[in-house]
């Protein structure tokens, strides 16, 4: 299973806030910082706004913050809200199910449970958790 580019820079911004809250940041800066077009996070900036995780304020003083508490940010929401299926496999999606042994198919079930294990892991994991510690993650963003 691989993530798309979309929940990684999801989770790099929402680490870089936290890392920097209760400052307010620009997007600019986060682009800058990890090397990515300010384009590309943009909608990933929108989507996370939408989703409660982060606020945005315009104007002067404006920029980018946590909209609650990175230890009230969980990790599996976010890919849940970044990630458009976390489905394994076309078999997870009955319509889309085109394998002719599903009907009697164990796979499914198994890696049902790996997702299952592999979701309550990051549920268990907080945006404040991987975004430990504060001061070292600040020098690396900064180095660049």
């Amino acid at each position: 299973m691989q993530l798309t580019h979309f929940s990684d820079y999801a989770l790099r911004v929402l680490i870089y806030l936290a890392a920097h809250s209760p400052e307010r940041v620009p997007l600019p800066r986060i682009a800058e910082a990890y090397g990515i077009s300010r384009n590309h996070l943009v909608k990933t900036v929108q989507t996370l706004v939408a989703g409660d995780f982060v606020r945005s304020h315009r104007g002067r003083g404006g920029g980018l913050e946590l909209a609650r508490s990175a230890a009230e940010i969980r990790v599996g929401d976010v890919l849940r809200a970044t990630e458009p299926t976390l489905a394994l496999l076309s078999c997870f999606d009955k319509a889309g199910d085109d394998c002719v042994i599903s009907p009697a198919c164990r796979l499914k079930g198994v890696l049902q449970g790996a997702m299952a294990s592999f979701m309550a892991e990051l549920d268990a994991a907080t945006i404040a958790d991987v975004a430990r510690p504060k001061t070292a993650i600040k020098r690396l963003l900064h180095q660049g």
